[in-house]
C-alpha cells in the first residue's frame, strides 16, 4: 500500500493529538503499517503559557516538514497534528509534500469544549484555543471533518481510515 501524510488540522485543544494517537494504533492494529506521529508542538521552543504568534510557527514549520520527508523516505506513513493559522504556513507543508499524497482531516468542537479542555491543560495561554480556531487556515476544502465533542475518537478514527485510507 502506498503510504501517505494524513493531516488533522484543527484549533488547539481540539483533539488532534488523541485521535492521531489512536488513528496510528488503528492503522498498525488493521493494516499493518507503521505511521508515525509528528506534531508541531514537537518543535514549539516556548514556555507554557506563552503566546504563540503565527511567525513563531511559520519559523519552526520547516523543521516539521523536513521531519515529515524523513519519515516517509524510510517507508513510513506519517501523521501530522498540526494547527495551521496562516496560508504561508499551509503552502510551505503542501510544497514540502506534494511528492506524497496528502489528505487533509479538519478536526473541530464547538467553543465551550475547546475552552473547556484548554482549561484542562493548563499548559495553554489562555484564550489561544479560540483565537486558533478562528485564525484556522485553510477554512475549508478539507476531504473530511470530524468533530471531537460529538464523536469519540475511537469513532473518528473509524471514519478517517473507511473516507481515507485505502489500500492498494
Amino acid at each position: 500500500m502506498e503510504k501517505q501524510i494524513i493531516l488533522l488540522n484543527g484549533p488547539s485543544s481540539s483533539g488532534k493529538s488523541t485521535l492521531a494517537a489512536e488513528l496510528q494504533a488503528r492503522i498498525a492494529d488493521q493494516y499493518a503499517e507503521r505511521y508515525e506521529v509528528v506534531s508541531i508542538d514537537d518543535f514549539m521552543k516556548c514556555e507554557p503559557m506563552e503566546t504563540i504568534y503565527e511567525d513563531d510557527v511559520f519559523e519552526i514549520s520547516e523543521d516539521l516538514c523536513k521531519k515529515v520527508l524523513e519519515i516517509m523516505r524510510t517507508g513510513n506513513g506519517v501523521i501530522i497534528d498540526h494547527v495551521i493559522t496562516s496560508e504561508r504556513i499551509f503552502t510551505q507543508l503542501t510544497e514540502a509534500v506534494k511528492a506524497y499524497p496528502l489528505r487533509t482531516v479538519h478536526v473541530t468542537c464547538a467553543p465551550e469544549i475547546l475552552r473547556k479542555r484548554e482549561e484542562k491543560r493548563g499548559d495553554r495561554c489562555p484564550g489561544s484555543a479560540e483565537a486558533s480556531a478562528t485564525y484556522l487556515y485553510p477554512k475549508e476544502g478539507y476531504e473530511l471533518t470530524v468533530d471531537t465533542g460529538e464523536t469519540s475518537p475511537e469513532e473518528n478514527a473509524a471514519k478517517i481510515l473507511q473516507e481515507l485510507f485505502s489500500p492498494a
